[in-house]
């Protein structure tokens, strides 16, 4: 919803960080993308031993990283079909892994029932990113939706950072298959508009 609504927009912005730090030397954004998943599984450990809000610095640093990596490539056109790839498979490493540190979290602390949740919640955060490809993969355009990266980012860190991760899990467990629900009837409407243009 948050990238759908900003889009790119934000990327000078990004960039101006990005230059405050490390001047004209620009670093491959395939780099960058390495660095984010490197962040993404230190939360995932933090998390599972306990560490939240070590956990949450990690995840909010690997956070950056991924808007990091994709406003470098489009400001300095090193776009790449491989970057955008590796990039989204490795989105996939860092969420599932983040979310299994916190089912390992919960599970040492003998709280089964969120660790559960936690589960359900993963489920819906991987089909969540399965569903857009599907629908592109036949020429579909999928971006709708709730809980896209950043909301679940947003509200995993809120999570972390505030003490209340047990009820950002269930919102994130209800949520995630919310949009999963919303992507499957956005994709039937706009399967059956392409049926009936191809049929005129």
């Amino acid at each position: 919803m948050i990238s759908s609504k900003i889009g790119h927009s934000l990327d000078p912005a990004i960039l101006k960080i990005y230059r405050f730090f490390f001047r004209s030397r620009i670093i491959d954004p395939n780099a960058l993308t390495l660095c984010g998943t490197f962040f993404g599984f230190l939360s995932a450990l933090s998390i599972a031993f306990g560490f939240l809000i070590s956990g949450g610095a990690a995840l909010l640093v690997s956070g950056f990283f991924d808007l990091l990596d994709g406003a470098i490539a489009r400001q300095t056109n090193r776009v790449s079909l491989f970057g955008g790839f590796l990039d989204s498979v490795l989105d996939r490493y860092s969420d599932l892994a983040v979310m299994l540190g916190i089912l390992v979290f919960y599970l040492n602390g003998n709280e089964r029932a969120y660790a559960v949740v936690t589960f359900i919640a993963s489920i819906g955060i991987a089909i969540i990113p399965y569903a857009r490809a599907r629908a592109e993969a036949a020429s579909l355009t999928c971006r709708s939706g709730f809980m896209e990266r950043p909301e679940r980012i947003i509200l995993l860190l809120i999570g972390l950072f505030s003490g209340v991760l047990h009820y950002a899990v269930i919102v994130l467990a209800v949520l995630s298959h919310v949009t999963v629900i919303q992507r499957i009837i956005h994709v039937k409407r706009k399967a059956e508009n392409q049926s009936i243009v191809d049929s005129e």
